[in-house]
């Protein structure tokens, strides 16, 4: 049998277990040019959230009753592709299952000796080539500047950070948990990370950013955004990769208070960039990015932290939790067992 988690109904504001509904149904033998799949890992990621809504953005909601949309690692076991054979290891967004079907062009083959499987969903996944195509193509870090990043200790944050020190950034993070912020200085390099929790949280960034900030990567929006804002320098940069404090809101934070006239007078008078992006637009560069990221972390220069939870039974559960800050890293769901390991 094949189980699959759907949309069972749309959440209003955080969702919760009965926005999710598991089936089970009998595995479906591949067509020609289709491969019958076991998942091994499947990425839990924010851009879920909004996936779950119908409304109209940069990717087609999911409907109800259908299977939640995710990037898998996955092992062939039954092949009627040219290109993939049975044993091969293959990343594609396979969905909430455990033993899809799918069509071939929707997969790329996994090299197993290049690095841990599960890395393929997430520094060498669709996570790293976003903190690769954000800084490479729109924040063009240079020698000396201030980067700051939000949600640091996360699967993109902490890639955007030790991108910006391999480029010489003096690079703050910033994080919700004290551990979170020791992890990123002690075990990242970071240079400082700060708790928006603190009760001086935006004294603490004015101090840690004395030169101002050149960089600002939005992971978040809400408080970390409106401390960064009055810190940016001229010709500042803004890669927009995620608003996740917004994920859940009902109404726009903050009521009346709008900030958009000020956001705009400084965009204008600081001469800066801001820049929304999907990765999805750029995967001409995902080649570029993992042999650049691979070879960082052969190096040295880049390590990652990996947050597994196991069963896919457990994925609605631990999906709730990644939108509170409850994860520590890549969020990883454990779905059947590794056989590299």
């Amino acid at each position: 049998m094949n189980t699959k988690i759907l949309l069972n109904e749309r959440p209003d504001g955080e969702p919760t277990l009965e926005n999710f509904k598991t089936v089970k149904e009998k595995i479906r033998s591949p067509k020609e040019g289709e491969v019958l799949l076991k998942t091994i890992y499947m990425s839990l990621d924010p851009y879920m959230r909004g996936r779950m809504n119908d409304t109209k953005s940069y990717a087609k909601p999911v409907a109800i009753g259908e299977e939640m949309e995710a990037g898998a690692l996955s092992q062939v076991i039954e092949s009627k592709s040219k290109n993939f054979k049975v044993g091969d290891f293959v990343e594609g967004r396979t969905g909430w299952q455990d033993n899809p079907t799918v069509d071939e062009k929707k997969l790329r083959i996994i090299d197993p000796n290049m690095a841990p499987l599960s890395t393929s969903i997430g520094v060498l996944g669709m996570p790293g080539t976003t903190a690769y195509v954000g800084m490479h193509n729109f924040a063009k870090p240079q020698r000396g500047e201030t980067l700051v990043v939000s949600a640091a200790s996360g699967a993109v944050g902490s890639t955007v950070g030790q991108i910006g020190k391999i480029y010489g950034c003096k690079v703050i993070g910033v994080a919700g948990t004290n551990e979170k912020c020791e992890f990123t200085k002690s075990e990242l390099g970071f240079d400082e990370c700060i708790n928006y929790k603190d009760d001086d949280f935006k004294d603490q960034l004015k101090s840690a950013c004395p030169d101002g900030v050149d960089i600002y990567w939005e992971n978040v929006g809400g408080i970390t955004f409106d401390t960064v804002m009055p810190l940016l320098n001229d010709y500042a940069r803004i890669p927009v990769c995620g608003l996740i404090s917004l994920y859940n809101a009902t109404s726009m934070p903050g009521g009346e208070k709008d900030r958009l006239p000020l956001l705009f007078r400084q965009v204008l008078t600081k001469r800066m960039m801001i820049k929304g992006f999907i990765v999805f637009n750029h995967y001409d560069q995902r080649e570029e990015s993992i042999i650049a990221l691979s070879n960082w972390i052969k190096e040295g220069k880049i390590k990652y932290k990996e947050d597994f939870v196991d069963g896919l039974e457990n994925a609605p559960n631990a999906f709730i939790g990644l939108l509170n800050g409850k994860n520590f890293g890549k969020l990883v769901v454990r779905v059947n067992h590794d056989p590299t390991i």
